[in-house]
């Protein structure tokens, strides 16, 4: 494992086997805490490759995400008196 900026590392590189399968190597498993049963969500871009996340660190920003509006509308209906009608 080569780390190079902060929080961003190299890994080495895997190969595909012939189901498509890739093993992420045990030294990213420890780093990003990725246990046996984890489910992994695999974006992609044309342009910039595959990602790879945690579906659970995916749930997480969601919950975040949506809060974040849900303190806002009731930021909006403080300001407004409770009123929805802007």
């Amino acid at each position: 494992m080569n780390k190079h900026k902060k929080n961003r590392y190299f890994f080495g590189s895997v190969k595909v086997g012939t189901r498509g399968q890739i093993v992420i190597p045990q030294e990213a498993r420890e780093v990003f805490n990725i246990k046996s049963g984890d489910q992994i969500l695999i974006f992609g871009d044309i342009n910039k490759g595959l990602g790879l996340i945690k579906a659970s660190k995916l749930n997480q920003f969601a919950t975040r995400f949506f809060k974040s509006f849900e303190l806002e509308e009731e930021n909006n209906q403080n300001k407004n008196g409770g009123n929805n009608n802007e």
